[in-house]
C-alpha cells in the first residue's frame, strides 16, 4: 500500500503571499514534526532557505507540478508554535508575506543557502553552523566576575512598582505596566531588580532600548548585577556572526538576558517570562523600511500572547500609552520622585531670543551661563538636533543655496572634510569655489550645526574641553562609546550632542544644559511634533543634576508664552499629555482613531499621484473610512524619486483593515508600473 504523500508549507522570503507547497520525500517524510525547521528548497533558478510552517497530506496544486525540499536543516532549534504564531500575527497585522516577516527575523547568517547547496536529505550541519556553534559555546563558558553589585535601597514608590510586576511574574499573567517616573527616578533600578526576580524563576527576559548607543552603558551595569548570566546583545551594530551567537544562545535558551533594539523583539526565547521596553515613546521603535512594525507595540502583544508581564518605561510616555494607562487598559505604577533624595530637577529658564543679538546662534545669557559653570568646574551640555556645520550654503548676491542634486532637500555644509552632504540620499559634493549661478566668490554658512557651534565654542573657551557627540563624530564599530567613556571620565568641560545624548546617559559633574534651535517643531506640519519636542527638551534636561548638584536648563526660542513650554517648567508631564490628547480626541487623531499611509514613489510626481488617486477611488466606497486626497510628502523627492501619499484614517481598526486587504487586493491586480509603494500601518511620520 502506498504511503500518502506528506506536504510542507513553507514560507520564504519573498515579496509574494505564502506558503508554498513543497514535497517532502525520504528521508524527510518519515520526520514526526517538522514545522518551525529550517529547509533548503529550490525557487526557480535559485536555491532559498525557507521555514516549514505546517504540514499536510492533500494539497490545491498538481503533485506532478510540485517540487521537493533538497534538505531539512537540524543544525538550529526547530522555531516553536509560539515564535510561529507571533509572526502570523505579526504579518497579518501589518499586512506582510509571512514569510518576509519570519525570515527577517534571523540572522543573516541563517538565511544564506550558500553552505547548502549541494545537500539534499538530511546533512549534517554546515562548516559555518559548527563554527558558529563553538563561539556560542566559548562564548558562555567565559568566566564571571566572583562578586556581582548589590542591588539598591528603592524608595517606597520603586518598592510599590516593584512587588506590583513580582506579583504578576509569581502568577504568570500578562499584564502591561506603565513605569511612568521623572528623569533620575530610578526606573533602570525597578527593572534590574524585576529582571533579579525573573531569572531566580529559571525564566528569561527581554529588555529593548531605543538606541544602540544605550546598550554599552547599560550591558556593563547587567553584567555587574548578574555575572552568572551571559547578556546576548541582539541589534544591527553586531557583526553577523556576533549577533548570530547571540540570537542561537537565546533560541536554544542557553542565556537568559537578551538586550537589544527593536530587531530583538522577534528573537525566539522558548522560556521567556519577562519584557521591559525601556524609553517606550522613542520613534526609533517602529520601522521604516520593509516590514513597518512596531516594536513596543510587537512586544506587547508578544507578552499578550504568552501570558507575561511587560513593563513600558519613560518619563514621557507616547500619548497612546499614557491614555491607556489612564482608562485602565495599561497598569500605571508612578515614580514621582528622584531616586537619589538630594538629586533635584533643574530649573528650567526660557530665553527670548528676539531681546538680543545671537552670537554664532548663542544668546548673551547662554554664553555667561557656559562661562560661569567652566569657572565652578562642572560640566555643561549644549543640545542642538541638528548635525553638520550649517544647514545650508548661500550666495549673498543672487541667493543660490546649496542643493541636494537628487532630492528637494538642501546639502549640509561639512566643515571637517569640506564637502556638502545630503542627508537623505547621501549624495556629497565638493564647496564650490563660486557660486555656480553667478560666479560670486563670497559663499557664506547660513545657520547653524553641531560643528559650527563646535566650532566656535572651541575659539570662545579655548581652555575648555569639548567634546561633540552626533552622529559625524561617532562614525566606525566603537560608536560613540571612547567620547562617552570621556564624559563619563569628567574630561569634558562642555558636551556639543544632538538626541544621541538626550536620554539614558547619567552623567556626573553635569549641571547645565542648554537648547538650541528648539522653535521649528512647535509648528511642524506632523501633529506628533510637540510630543516629541516635549519629551526631547523632558528628557535632555534630565541629564543635569542627577549626582544632587544645582542644576539648570535654558532654552533659546521666540516663543516664551507657548503653553508646551509653560509645562515643560513645573515638569508637568500629565497637563501637558491632558491637553494634547483633549487636542487630538477633537480631531479625532490617534490614539482616538487608527490610520494607515499608502506612500509612492516614482520618476514622475504626477505618476505617484495618478496611482494613488486610482487607489483612493478603491478605498472611497467604504463608508466608515475618511479617505483624504493623495498629497506629496513634504521632502518630495529623494534619491531621484518623487514621493507622495495617501492617509487613511477610521474610528476602529476592523474596519480600516477589512479596507486595506480589499485594497491590496486591487493592487495585486494591477499591471506593473513604474511606481513603487508602501503601506504604513500605525504610521509615526506623516
Amino acid at each position: 500500500m502506498q504511503s500518502p504523500l506528506l506536504i510542507a508549507q513553507v514560507v520564504l522570503d519573498v515579496p509574494l503571499p505564502g506558503p508554498f507547497d513543497y514535497l517532502l520525500t525520504a528521508p524527510c517524510e518519515h520526520r514526526q514534526d517538522l514545522r518551525g525547521r529550517r529547509v533548503l528548497v529550490p525557487w526557480g533558478k535559485q536555491t532559498k532557505i525557507g521555514l516549514i510552517w505546517d504540514t499536510q497530506t492533500q494539497t490545491e496544486q498538481p503533485v506532478n507540478k510540485l517540487k521537493a525540499i533538497l534538505a531539512v536543516l537540524d543544525d538550529i532549534p526547530a522555531l516553536d508554535t509560539t515564535w510561529r504564531a507571533l509572526m502570523s500575527s505579526v504579518a497579518a497585522y501589518y499586512h506582510k508575506p509571512l514569510g518576509e516577516v519570519a525570515l527577517q527575523a534571523l540572522p543573516v547568517l541563517l538565511r544564506r543557502a550558500e553552505p547548502y547547496r549541494r545537500a539534499t536529505g538530511h546533512p549534517p550541519a554546515s562548516r559555518s553552523i559548527k563554527l558558529l556553534e563553538k563561539r556560542v559555546q566559548k562564548w558562555l563558558a567565559q568566566p564571571s566576575s566572583p562578586s556581582p553589585s548589590l542591588a539598591k535601597t528603592l524608595n517606597s514608590a520603586q518598592q510599590a512598582a516593584l512587588a506590583v510586576v513580582q506579583g504578576a511574574l509569581a502568577a504568570g499573567r500578562f499584564q502591561c505596566y506603565l513605569l511612568h517616573g521623572i528623569t533620575g527616578s530610578g526606573k533602570t533600578e525597578v527593572y534590574l531588580q524585576a529582571l533579579a526576580e525573573c531569572l531566580a524563576r529559571g525564566q528569561q527576559a527581554l529588555l529593548l532600548v531605543p538606541e544602540i548607543n544605550l546598550t554599552p552603558q547599560l550591558e556593563a551595569t547587567l553584567q555587574a548585577r548578574f555575572p552568572q548570566h551571559p547578556i546576548a546583545l541582539l541589534h544591527s551594530g553586531r557583526s553577523d556572526g556576533e549577533r548570530a551567537v547571540a540570537w542561537l544562545a537565546a533560541c536554544r535558551g542557553e542565556t537568559a538576558l537578551m538586550v537589544g533594539t527593536r530587531l530583538a523583539v522577534l528573537t525566539p526565547c522558548p522560556n521567556l517570562g519577562l519584557i521591559i521596553v525601556d524609553e517606550e515613546h522613542d520613534p526609533s521603535y517602529k520601522q521604516q523600511e520593509g516590514v513597518r512594525y512596531s516594536a513596543r507595540d510587537v512586544a506587547i502583544l508578544r507578552a499578550q500572547q504568552l501570558g507575561i508581564p511587560i513593563v513600558l518605561g519613560s518619563a514621557t510616555p507616547a500619548l497612546e500609552s499614557w491614555q491607556h494607562s489612564q482608562t485602565g487598559r495599561y497598569h500605571a505604577l508612578p515614580l514621582p520622585e528622584r531616586a537619589i533624595v538630594a538629586a533635584q530637577l533643574p530649573q528650567i529658564q526660557l530665553i527670548d531670543i528676539r531681546a538680543g543679538k545671537l552670537q554664532h546662534g548663542l544668546s548673551q545669557a547662554a554664553l555667561a551661563a557656559l562661562a560661569e559653570n567652566l569657572t565652578r568646574q562642572q560640566t555643561s551640555l549644549v543640545f542642538m538636533n541638528r548635525r553638520g556645520f550649517a544647514p545650508v550654503l548661500q550666495c549673498q548676491q543672487c541667493g543660490w543655496v546649496s542643493q541636494c542634486r537628487h532630492c528637494s532637500a538642501y546639502s549640509v555644509f561639512h566643515k571637517a572634510d569640506g564637502r556638502l552632504h545630503c542627508h537623505h540620499c547621501g549624495w556629497q559634493a565638493i564647496v564650490p569655489k563660486h557660486c555656480p549661478q553667478c560666479g560670486n566668490l563670497d559663499i557664506i554658512p547660513l545657520g547653524y550645526g553641531t560643528q559650527r557651534i563646535e566650532d566656535f565654542l572651541r575659539q570662545h573657551f579655548p581652555a575648555a574641553r569639548i567634546i561633540r557627540i552626533d552622529a559625524d563624530s561617532t562614525k566606525g564599530k566603537v560608536g560613540a562609546q571612547p567620547l562617552l567613556a570621556q564624559v563619563h571620565a569628567g574630561e569634558a568641560d562642555i558636551l556639543i550632542g544632538t538626541q544621541m545624548v538626550a536620554k539614558g546617559h547619567d552623567f556626573k559633574n553635569l549641571s547645565l544644559v542648554v537648547a538650541l534651535n528648539v522653535d521649528s517643531a512647535l509648528f511642524a506640519q506632523d501633529f506628533r511634533a510637540p510630543e516629541r519636542l516635549f519629551a526631547q527638551l523632558m528628557q535632555v534636561a534630565g541629564r543635569a543634576g542627577r549626582d544632587g548638584l544645582p542644576s539648570q536648563m535654558l532654552i533659546q526660542t521666540q516663543y516664551t508664552d507657548h503653553p508646551l513650554f509653560n509645562a515643560l517648567q513645573q515638569h508637568d508631564y500629565p497637563s501637558f499629555a491632558t491637553q494634547q490628547l483633549a487636542e487630538r480626541e477633537s480631531a479625532q487623531l490617534p490614539p482616538f482613531a487608527y490610520q494607515a499611509l499608502f506612500r509612492a514613489e516614482a520618476p514622475n510626481l504626477s505618476d505617484a499621484i495618478a496611482f494613488l488617486q486610482a487607489l483612493q477611488q478603491q478605498l472611497a466606497q467604504q463608508a466608515l473610512l475618511r479617505v483624504y486626497e493623495p498629497v506629496p510628502l513634504n521632502l518630495v523627492r529623494v534619491a531621484g524619486k518623487e514621493r507622495a501619499q495617501l492617509l487613511i484614517e477610521a474610528n476602529q481598526r476592523p474596519p480600516l483593515h477589512l479596507a486595506l486587504k480589499e485594497a491590496l487586493v486591487y493592487l495585486a491586480s494591477q499591471k506593473k508600473s513604474r511606481v513603487k509603494w508602501s503601506l504604513d500601518i500605525d504610521p509615526q511620520e506623516i
